[in-house]
């Protein structure tokens, strides 16, 4: 399994997979706001999605982890 954290501390503006979803290398998974600036999160490596541990609007720590690949 693959943690995918947060680089910087944000909200979650949009949530754009869901568990059981089939990604691939730099798909994006959830788009982060920060300083007014949309911030792309995306898959390290192809997989699926296993958990989402955010929901839109939630603010987000440095190293907080967002989604759970397998």
């Amino acid at each position: 399994m693959t943690e995918v954290k947060a680089e910087l501390v944000g909200s979650v503006w949009k949530v754009t997979s869901k568990p059981g979803d089939a990604v691939a290398e730099d798909d994006v998974l959830l788009i982060l706001e920060s300083m007014k600036m949309e911030i792309p999160v995306t898959a390290p490596r192809d997989g699926m999605v296993k958990e989402i541990r955010v929901k839109e609007t939630d603010v987000v720590k440095e190293g907080q982890v967002l989604v759970v690949l397998e």
